[in-house]
């Protein structure tokens, strides 16, 4: 930009020393722009709940000061109009005297015009005479400030200073010689006045008039009384505003604790924030506040949770599991594992608080049911991958020895030896009953986990029943429901006190319906009601040795089985041995389970028996 000197200016020495800089018109531009941004950033500084309360005050101040003019407005008319009352009151009790009316219908029936010496005698006469005493006692009486008594002539008959006795009045009586009353404000030689003129009739006439009564209040006297009234009003508006002020101040405290004392622009910018974040990330967020009430909730955790979750409803309405709510209820420390509907989460929650302030509990939502599902594709490779190393061991033995038998000549002992390895079947089953399962990934399940028994100290049976005849359709779903109860009942088995330790599985087909029994020789599980083990959180195992906790893995053999059309369920509790001299009795089974445990041979006793029925697992016949 080019700055053009104004008209006449010469550059001084400094302009031109300093090429690029601008002119001092251009930094006089700037520092007056630089105040006005000054004056709108001490604008901005001020707090809006500071901006509020100046407000506030003012509004109070302004509406008080607008009653108040108001009741000054009104009372002054009011004392104004009550005083001019007071004065008709006296005149007309002055003139309604009998004394006074007849004595001054007899002044003006005598037609009296005093002359210089007859005036003196007549005011003389006059200050001694019955109107002039009667009108003073009322005045006296009274604190009035004059009452006046003329004849039809407006020749005073009766006035405070005897001096003005028989001369004519110096306001205008035609009013009251008219026959009415006026009420009126005069300033007259003894000062501002509310003034009252009625008519004084002649004795038992109502229409015939004679002469005036005037009575008079001092309006010293009305705005003395005005002010004590303003007085105590002030007073009052005093109280008022101070009350004002501090439920101002009491509100604006208010704000500042709801608000944590954030000002309007940073709430919006945490609800943007809240927004982005919220709605941007892929886990789910519910938060609740310390009465249970749903306060955030994102659209993942609606999705994943409760889908009919909004702000404002209780946490007992949502219908959370109980791991979930018992989460919420008790904030962890670490994450756990839920399982909800066909998903398996992984929750996180903890306290909010602010200053010292308990703002209630934020959940985080993680959902790991792919991570689940790949997890469970994996153990069943590994299974297999157990397996098929065992056989490839198994089998380079056989090979070593076959070719040490041949190396060293000793053909007829080599033709015996392969001769028992046919006869032994296939490689790898050294469990009895695995040829009844002719499913690979069973097959290599099986030996996995018999191997798995091996080193903990328990020996997995298969059942003399088992027969699976057909291929698996939903391997996955199978080996998870499977070793779920496999896995249960291992622990169980080697951790009871029974000295046999076994765990026996029978595995039957029905069309491509999958029947599995698990029976352990454990010390069965508590006496709770049957379907109160497959609840979410639900163990008779120590927690702290997973990450999570433990109780979810029936959990989720059920829901597995249960979105299939299947079940799993508790067929007999079992229990402990019994006590020296005691009978070892077993516990009632679930309903409806006896009829799948007589389908299986029962060499394994006195722990549980779980009962699995998957749906459409097996390929079915082509």
């Amino acid at each position: 930009m080019r700055i053009v000197e104004p008209p006449g200016r010469v550059p001084s020495s400094r302009d031109q020393s300093s090429p690029g800089k601008p002119s001092a018109p251009w930094r006089t531009g700037r520092r007056g722009t630089g105040r006005r941004l000054a004056g709108r950033r001490w604008s901005e500084r001020v707090r809006l709940r500071t901006q509020v309360l100046l407000l506030q005050c003012a509004v109070v101040a302004v509406t008080l000061a607008s009653v108040f003019a108001a009741f000054a407005y009104s009372n002054e008319h009011r004392l104004d109009r009550e005083y001019q009352l007071r004065a008709l009151a006296v005149a007309r009790t002055v003139a309604s005297e009998p004394s006074v009316r007849r004595t001054t219908a007899e002044f003006s029936a005598a037609n009296n015009r005093p002359g210089s010496g007859a005036a003196h005698a007549a005011r003389a006469t006059l200050a001694e005479g019955t109107v002039q005493t009667v009108a003073e006692a009322a005045r006296v009486r009274t604190g009035s400030l004059f009452v006046v008594v003329t004849d039809d002539r407006g020749i005073r008959l009766a006035h405070p200073e005897p001096s003005q006795l028989g001369r004519k009045v110096s306001t205008d009586p035609s009013g009251a010689l008219a026959g009415r009353e006026v009420l009126a404000r005069h300033h007259a030689h003894l000062g501002d006045e509310v003034v009252a003129k009625v008519p004084v009739y002649a004795p038992g006439s109502t229409t015939e008039v004679v002469g005036e009564a005037n009575a008079g209040l001092a309006a010293s006297a009305v705005q003395a009384q005005f002010l004590r009234v303003l007085l105590g009003g002030l007073g009052w508006l005093v109280v008022a505003l101070l009350l004002g002020v501090a439920a101002s101040a009491m509100l604006a405290g208010r704000w500042k604790r709801l608000t944590l004392g954030l000002e309007p622009e940073e709430l919006a910018g945490l609800v943007q924030e809240q927004e982005a974040v919220l709605h941007g990330i892929g886990e789910g967020v519910l938060a609740v506040d310390t009465e249970g009430k749903v306060t955030v909730v994102n659209d993942e955790a609606r999705r994943l949770l409760v889908p009919g979750a909004v702000p404002g409803r209780d946490l007992g309405e949502l219908g959370l599991t109980p791991r979930v709510a018992e989460a919420l209820r008790s904030p962890a420390q670490g994450p756990v594992m839920a399982a909800v509907g066909e998903r398996v989460l992984v929750i996180s929650s903890r306290k909010v608080l602010r200053d010292g302030r308990d703002l209630g509990t934020l959940l985080t939502v993680k959902d790991r049911t792919d991570v689940e599902s790949l997890t469970r594709q994996l153990d069943a490779v590994q299974a297999m991958s157990s397996a098929l190393r065992a056989q490839r061991h198994e089998f380079a033995n056989r090979l070593h020895v076959v070719s040490a038998l041949a190396r060293g000549g000793h053909l007829n002992e080599t033709t015996d030896y392969i001769d028992t390895i046919l006869g032994t079947g296939r490689l790898g089953e050294a469990l009895p009953g695995i040829d009844a399962v002719r499913d690979s990934y069973l097959r290599a399940f099986l030996s996995a986990k018999a191997a798995q028994a091996r080193e903990s100290g328990v020996t997995l049976v298969i059942g003399g029943a088992t027969w699976v005849e057909g291929a698996l359709a939903a391997p996955v779903d199978v080996t998870t429901v499977f070793g779920n109860l496999v896995d249960n009942a291992i622990e169980a088995a080697q951790h009871g006190l029974r000295a046999v330790k076994s765990v026996e599985v029978e595995l039957m087909t029905e069309d491509t319906t999958l029947l599995i029994t698990v029976a352990d020789t454990g010390d069965g599980v508590p006496a709770v009601p049957a379907d109160d083990v497959f609840t979410e959180g639900v163990s008779t195992k120590n927690h702290a040795s997973v990450v999570g906790g433990r109780g979810i893995g029936l959990a989720l053999a059920r829901q597995i089985a249960r979105t299939g059309g299947g079940d799993v369920y508790l067929a007999e509790p079992g229990g402990p041995p019994p006590s020296p001299g005691l009978p070892d009795g077993t516990r009632k089974a679930g309903p409806g389970a006896r009829a799948d445990i007589d389908r299986a041979t029962e060499p394994v006793s006195g722990g549980a028996v779980f009962v699995a029925r998957l749906h459409d697992v097996m390929e079915a016949d082509q």
